[in-house]
């Protein structure tokens, strides 16, 4: 497939058809990075801090296996101060 470079304010970019960012299972983020000087362009498929409370729970529990982390903490937002 060939394609050309558009003209986005001061950069360029690419138009992709929706079959093939279907087909590759890009929705909405990509990570995007160069190797023996070509682009390659790849979907992210998960959530930021994804696993991270199971990982907790698991690292938590082999120091301090006589206590269990509440399951009504929440590891995500809600019990943070930002």
């Amino acid at each position: 497939m060939q394609t050309q470079l558009i003209t986005i304010g001061n950069s360029k970019g690419l138009r992709f058809s929706r079959t093939l960012l279907e087909q590759c299972g890009i929705k909405d983020n990509v990570e995007i990075g160069v190797k023996n000087s070509e682009i390659w362009i790849r979907a992210i498929d998960r959530k930021p801090r994804e696993g991270w409370a199971d990982a907790f729970r698991i690292a938590y529990l082999k120091e301090k296996p006589e206590s269990l982390i509440p399951e009504s903490l929440d590891l995500d937002w809600n019990d943070w101060e930002w």
